[in-house]
């Protein structure tokens, strides 16, 4: 699925609808007054104050219809330029739009006309409303003014553009499908994860979701173990003073939970880093001990707004797979060449594509010699072009303390993720006054990263339904068999006899030998996704034999019991 906010083109197609739009809904409501209309990587928004009237669905097809009137007319799109003062005579009578210009500098002020219809803008927009005719409008909510609870209620109308009906088309198309994947509703059809009134933003995991968190975290036990990591589990509450030692009292307190215990002030971690910091204080270490891999699937909380809460994807409290490397310098490249490596066979398992993304040093506001970074960010650049990766650069957006790579994972629909991060940080070894003593015995500063992969377990498991639509490979499926006897009377004795077969040989099995119609089991077990389906009649009772079918296959193949048991362990262990 297209990023248009990353598409130039199709991002000044967007933004020119959104012109667009707000033309329509002015023609229709002309006391409408209008706040921003920005792209965003679905296409574009534009906050409205409607005053007494509230938008609902069948309005949309009202206001499609205007603007394709308005194509229709063929208006050019025109640039102008204002003093200060002169567009707020303009819009004297709208108070979104002289809040806008107060906030900026004295000088040229630029507004787009199209027709009778005028608002403020940057641009750049198309040259006519002639090519903005193949839009569709999305969906309708409610949004406060500068996004502040305390400000009026605005109403946000959704919308998409592109060049062609065809790529309007299968972009629609795409939508419907990211629809019938959404991991909140799929979560609840499969009993995977619940939410509560009483914890927002934390969810419940119910036990099909269980399976599913327990095997990802075992297969990342068990990959690390590979790459020689150690593991360590720290405080989920720590004093004040720990959190005024790493900055995140000064710098993060607004997002932290805190509480007071004996008169001292607590806080519940947001981030797993301190408390690995004072592990490898709780020793001293040699040269020849780095580097250490301190791997931590430690369990976070941070304040989220209400309203930005969503299903796995933003919640309050979450698990990040952390990992925490202290190097020598000269090991900085090594070491990132090696974790490329890794989180690439990582995701490969899944399925998933990825591109890197390298951000430098931010113009201002960071710590650290300019030499230091520059070599760090060469470092990061290096380790890249020797893991044989292409990069691209985001200039500034590193960390105060240190350039980082991130990695953005492609799901089956094309969309981007930002999960995995390896981020090199000058800061916590110096505050933490982390040492460790090289070859002529003198105390050394190590160079640290932080690393995760899945970036967090629940992000990464509401991207995984979707990713797979709920359709998960048989290592992962919550239930991986289901023996279906045809007769659930004359066949549910072997069924259970392979149900007990396939469990004890550690195999998640179920046996559905209800009074159904063997038709209606099956689609049941279609419906829940389960992977295969064991279908055991007369001729599989006599012969040993058990009938397979797929998930979202027809057909069907007949194998011996041992055969299957043979078939299946190498799919799991092999994580097809």
């Amino acid at each position: 699925m297209i990023d248009i906010k990353e598409n130039e083109h199709l991002s000044v197609l967007n933004h020119s609808c959104a012109h667009l739009m707000a033309q329509a809904v002015k023609h229709l409501y002309p006391h409408a007054k209008f706040w921003v209309g920005p792209v965003i990587s679905e296409g574009f928004y534009y906050d409205i104050d409607l005053g007494d009237d509230v938008i609902k669905e069948e309005d949309l097809a009202k206001i499609e219809k205007e603007m394709k009137k308005i194509v229709k007319d063929g208006k050019r799109i025109v640039r102008e330029e204002h003093s200060k003062a002169e567009a707020m005579e303009m819009f004297k009578d709208d108070e979104y739009k002289l809040d806008l210009i107060a906030g900026l500098e004295d000088g040229s002020i630029t507004c787009y006309r199209q027709g009778d219809f005028v608002d403020l803008c940057r641009g750049p927009h198309v040259e006519s409303v002639k090519l903005l005719k193949n839009f569709k409008l999305l969906k309708h909510s409610g949004a406060y003014w500068k996004g502040d609870a305390n400000n009026k209620m605005l109403q946000r109308i959704y919308g998409v553009c592109f060049d062609t009906p065809e790529a309007l088309e299968e972009h629609l198309n795409l939508l419907e499908e990211a629809k019938k994947r959404d991991h909140k509703k799929l979560g609840k059809e499969l009993e995977l994860f619940m939410m509560s009134e009483y914890a927002p933003g934390a969810p419940f995991f119910l036990p099909n979701g269980m399976i599913l968190r327990n095997e990802l975290e075992r297969y990342w036990y068990d990959e690390h173990t590979k790459e020689n990591y150690v593991f360590i589990k720290t405080p989920i509450m720590m004093s004040r003073e720990l959190w005024e030692v790493s900055g995140h009292w000064f710098n993060y307190k607004e997002n932290m939970y805190t509480s007071l215990v004996d008169d001292r002030e607590f806080a519940i971690k947001p981030m797993n880093c301190p408390g690995a910091m004072l592990v490898y204080k709780n020793s001293l270490h040699s040269y020849k001990d780095l580097p250490i891999r301190m791997g931590e699937l430690g369990q976070v909380h941070r304040h989220e707004a209400s309203g930005a809460l969503n299903g796995l994807f933003r919640v309050r409290t979450f698990t990040q797979d952390d990992a925490h490397i202290f190097m020598r310098p000269d090991q900085i490249e090594s070491e990132v060449i090696d974790l490329i490596k890794f989180i690439d066979r990582f995701y490969a398992v899944f399925g998933l594509s990825y591109d890197i993304e390298l951000s430098t040093r931010p113009e201002e506001k960071y710590i650290g010699s300019l030499d230091v970074w520059e070599r760090s960010e060469a470092a990061l650049a290096h380790a890249c072009e020797a893991a044989g990766k292409t990069y691209k650069i985001n200039p500034g957006d590193g960390a105060f303390y240190g350039p980082k790579l991130d990695f953005h994972i492609k799901d089956s629909l094309g969309r981007v993720w930002q999960c995995g991060t390896i981020q090199l940080d000058m800061n916590l070894p110096e505050r933490f006054d982390l040492t460790y003593v090289d070859a002529n015995g003198e105390k050394q500063r190590p160079v640290m990263l932080h690393r995760v992969i899945f970036g967090s377990i629940e992000r990464f498991i509401g991207i995984l339904i979707e990713h797979y639509a709920g359709k998960f490979p048989t290592w992962l499926a919550p239930v991986q068999v289901e023996v279906i006897p045809v007769h659930h009377e004359y066949h549910a004795e072997y069924a259970e006899k392979v149900n007990a077969q396939l469990n004890a040989l550690g195999f998640r099995s179920k046996c559905d030998a209800r009074n159904e119609k063997l038709g209606y089991r099956i689609r049941e077990a279609q419906m829940k996704k389960i992977p295969i389906q064991l279908v055991v009649g007369d001729g599989e009772k006599e012969n040993g034999t058990v009938t397979v079918r797929r998930q979202g296959h027809n057909e069907s193949v007949t194998l011996p019991m041992d055969e299957f048991v043979k078939m299946l362990s190498q799919e799991v262990e092999e994580k097809r």
